[in-house]
């Protein structure tokens, strides 16, 4: 009887708390919707900025493209070292030291504060390089901040794949790079890239970093890697922080939760067409 009251006990609290937080994530999803469709309009997506101070009128595509460039950039920069140190772990790494000394640097990457990752990022590649406020400054920094998500999703993901699979193509002869890009690879290519999405989300909803690096109040779209851009989440950090105007921050903040949530219906749409392939 006792033990029946511990595990009803677990069970409503496992569901009061599922409840909760699926409650709370409607409630502020909802809220920014609410408040934020009064300001879509064509203009706001198409237009810049504009009005004194700046912001009170015009619109958000210079920071949408801003976003987006520093997405993609920091995307690609993150995953050349993320997934490379992904394969080199999981494929070639024989060492228990080596693969805890990486394994350790990875966590405490992953564990430095983004506000840190931009002190060093201006200090690195602003100030010490010359990069100057510059997209790929902006990005580089980007990229260091969702290099842990991308190295752990990714090695994850290689660590699930059959390991009978690849022992037979070593039993062939087959070399280790042929069997990544044949065997594993193909097996593995929808986990591993809905953690490069992951990772791109989590850098194109990113404050810190970018504010000491790459964005500033008002740019056009960039054109440049060594060029200052306007990005969404900035923007509206500046239109609440400042009461520039609340209604533009609530439709900069829907614009910002619309794009993430593409990106995410991507990565459910790689895992979904991946559990296919196994059925």
């Amino acid at each position: 009887m006792r033990q029946n009251w511990k595990d009803l006990f677990i069970k409503g609290w496992l569901f009061f708390s599922i409840i909760l937080v699926i409650g709370m994530s409607i409630y502020v999803m909802g809220h920014i919707i609410v408040n934020g469709w009064r300001s879509i309009s064509l203009d706001f997506l198409i237009s810049s900025p504009r009005g004194m101070p700046l912001g009170t009128e015009g619109g958000i595509f210079p920071a949408i493209i801003g976003s987006l460039a520093l997405g993609i950039v920091s995307m690609l920069l993150a995953s050349i070292l993320g997934i490379a140190t992904a394969v080199y772990l999981y494929q070639y790494c024989t060492s228990q030291r080596i693969y805890s000394f990486i394994r350790l640097v990875v966590q405490c990457i992953a564990g430095i504060p983004s506000i840190v990752l931009g002190l060093f990022g201006y200090t690195f590649f602003v100030v010490s390089l010359g990069m100057g406020h510059s997209l790929l400054a902006g990005a580089l920094t980007l990229s260091i901040m969702i290099y842990p998500i991308v190295t752990i999703n990714t090695e994850k993901a290689l660590y699930e794949i059959q390991k009978e699979q690849v022992m037979v193509s070593y039993s062939l002869g087959v070399s280790k790079s042929y069997t990544f890009f044949h065997v594993v690879w193909p097996e593995r290519k929808n986990d591993i890239l809905s953690g490069v999405l992951l990772g791109t989300v989590y850098a194109m909803g990113a404050t810190a970093p970018i504010m000491l690096t790459a964005a500033v109040l008002s740019a056009a779209s960039p054109t440049s890697l060594f060029r200052p851009v306007m990005a969404l989440p900035y923007h509206l950090y500046i239109m609440a922080s400042e009461r520039i105007s609340i209604q533009n921050a609530y439709g900069t903040a829907m614009v910002l939760l619309m794009m993430l949530f593409t990106a995410y219906g991507f990565i459910f749409l790689l895992i979904r067409e991946r559990r296919v392939d196994k059925q």
